[in-house]
């Protein structure tokens, strides 16, 4: 013999709609409702039992509650909140929650709700009320209402049929449970229809494109106004519906499941918040409103327990996008895209510039973890993401360490292909951004006190043609006889300013005149020829800076080093590096000799130089 149930529906105004279910072996042999005439209510009974559902709400006395599905962001308890398997909320007439998250039931079960309140705690559209008769039950109330959690909490907390509203579904998993085939189950459906409405509108427009463009936003507005929603419902309602997008809920429950795991721990780690961050990453660019995070975030971190460690800035940075590789395994789109590369080079060059190791192990780590992964079993589509990023970092470091050479370093010897590869790194970096490459390894270059003269010329002519090949109006050859002609004369001027300050000092203690200079000029030519230091004449302009730089380096050592040791006056040497022209390790250099042959105490020279900083 089989069960047997009987549906009864109506409606009660024009906004709640009702479903009465009987559920039972000889649910056609009984009455179990009848309409009160005065009112126009509908009672519905079994011994012991009575609910009667009227145009202002429901009236209920008996054994029994109420249940429907949690709406995202509702004030959930944190024993339902952790177990992602419990998706409804049980409400048992005559329970009260204790401060220990313990639940007292008592015989005092009857009670009045009125539709306002019913869908303000409960579901905004859809909430079930229940009860039983069955003689196995025990006859004090109190004992009823725990013998029924034990029996069918487990199963109404966890069915997916009350959020689908399958209620053929939801009645074959509550009434075998029951064991009884002399008992009844009664289950009322409640609807509020004009929510329903404004709910199905809602994700009609949202799930076309995530977005809710102006003309929909109007039509939901005027149906609110129509049926008097309101603020608070119309929000809750929204905010449900952009959850149970599937691409959205995937995310939000993840970052729910790492916040969890945080409040068990009372801590969130750095590796926790890369996590979280990465998350809120995601939604950003998923078009996942901020709302769903920050209504997970009030509910638990509200706990102050719950300490956030901190780390460096672009560590965090550099860490949230790792992590996101990682998302794949939980089927969570996490495509590392221009911004995220763009992200994580900005946060090597930080650490490389503070010397940071933790960015070096930070990728170590990861490295480590996707091979563990990928030996493991996971997908090897795993490695994209990775390989991406290696790629990238490797040529920040090609690009960093050529530049770098060229800038600070003498008779740094680039070939053609060197700069093809140059252009090509260059492009990629700038296909993550406009003028990326400029921004990761000229711009601060530029600013740095230590870029000699030289330096700075190559540094300026390589950007500049790099700029004229991709703009087809020079070529890489061309460019390397520009960058080779500088270097040549760097050459000359290193030898030259060496020579010369040689034979000044040793043959010369004038080289003021014209006819000086001339003479001067000829001895170290022919001497630099002699010793095969150069092939060609030296030129008038390298010949007369080389003058310029010895005037200026005699001047500083005669006249103001001594000034500026015995003021100990910072303003004034930083004013001479940066009017002379001179570069500032050529005049370091000057000023360990000047210490070094008067005898003088190198700390205090290093102490006026901190007065930079």
């Amino acid at each position: 013999m089989m069960y047997k149930d009987i549906r009864l529906h109506g409606m009660m105004g024009e906004q709640i709609e009702y479903f009465v279910m009987a559920v039972g072996f000889d649910a056609y042999q009984r009455y179990f409702f009848n309409i009160l005439q005065e009112d126009n209510n509908l009672r519905i009974f079994s011994p012991g039992n009575e609910m009667i559902i009227s145009h202002e709400g429901l009236r209920y006395q008996g054994n029994g509650g109420n249940f429907c599905e949690y709406m995202f962001g509702v004030d959930q308890p944190i024993s339902d909140l952790s177990k992602p398997e419990i998706i409804n909320r049980l409400v048992m007439f005559g329970a009260r929650s204790e401060d220990n998250g313990t639940v007292r039931f008592s015989d005092r079960t009857s009670g009045t709700e009125t539709f306002d309140n019913i869908f303000f705690e409960g579901n905004a559209v859809c909430n079930y009320f229940f009860f039983v008769h069955s003689n196995l039950l025990s006859r004090t109330l109190k004992k009823q209402q725990e013998e029924l959690v034990k029996r069918l909490g487990k199963s109404i907390k966890r069915s997916e049929a009350v959020g689908e509203e399958r209620d053929d579904i939801l009645i074959t998993e509550l009434f075998p449970p029951l064991s009884d085939e002399s008992s009844q189950l009664f289950i009322v459906k409640l609807i509020h229809r004009h929510h329903r409405e404004y709910r199905d509108l809602f994700r009609s427009f949202y799930y076309k494109n995530k977005q809710i463009a102006d003309a929909d936003f109007g039509q939901l507005v005027n149906l609110a106004k129509t049926y008097k929603i309101d603020r608070y419902q119309q929000e809750r309602i929204r905010i449900d519906a952009m959850y149970r997008c599937p691409a959205n809920k995937r995310i939000v429950d993840e970052y729910r499941n790492i916040l969890l795991a945080c409040n068990a721990k009372g801590e969130i780690s750095a590796l926790d918040n890369a996590r979280l961050t990465r998350l809120k990453t995601l939604s950003v660019r998923n078009k996942i409103p901020g709302a769903l995070f920050y209504t997970l975030d009030e509910m638990l971190k509200k706990d102050q327990r719950l300490k956030n460690f901190q780390e460096q800035e672009y560590v965090a940075a550099a860490r949230e996008v790792l992590e996101g590789i990682f998302f794949r395994e939980i089927e969570i789109e996490s495509r590392i895209d221009r911004a995220d590369m763009l992200k994580l080079l900005r946060a090597k060059k930080k650490a490389l510039e503070n010397r940071d190791h933790s960015f070096d192990q930070l990728m170590l780590d990861a490295s480590k973890e996707c091979d563990e992964k990928i030996r493991d079993g996971a997908d090897t589509s795993l490695l994209d993401g990775f390989s991406y990023v290696i790629t990238y970092l490797d040529r920040f470091d090609s690009v960093s360490n050529l530049i770098s050479q060229l800038a600070f370093m003498e008779n740094v010897k680039i070939n053609v292909e060197m700069l093809r590869g140059l252009l090509e790194h260059k492009a990629a970096f700038d296909n993550l951004h406009e003028d990326s490459f400029y921004e990761l390894f000229i711009r601060e270059l530029f600013a740095n006190a230590y870029l000699g003269a030289f330096g700075r010329r190559k540094v300026k002519t390589l950007m500049e043609g790099l700029i004229l090949v991709e703009a087809q109006q020079s070529t890489i050859e061309e460019l390397y006889i520009k960058l080779g002609t500088i270097d040549q004369e760097e050459r000359i001027a290193i030898v030259l300013l060496e020579h010369v300050r040689d034979r000044i000092r040793n043959f010369y203690s004038k080289f003021i005149t014209q006819a000086d200079q001339d003479v001067l000029r000829r001895e170290v030519t022919e001497e630099l020829k002699t010793k095969k230091r150069t092939s060609v004449d030296i030129p008038d302009h390298l010949f007369a800076e080389t003058i310029f730089t010895i005037k200026k380096e005699a001047m500083y050592l005669h006249s103001l080093l001594p000034q500026i040791i015995a003021d100990r006056n910072v303003g004034l040497r930083e004013d001479f590096l940066e009017n002379s022209g001179l570069d500032r390790f050529y005049v370091e250099e000057l000023e360990r000799e000047f210490y070094e042959k008067n005898d003088l105490n190198i700390e205090e020279l290093y102490q006026i130089r901190k007065g930079l900083s």
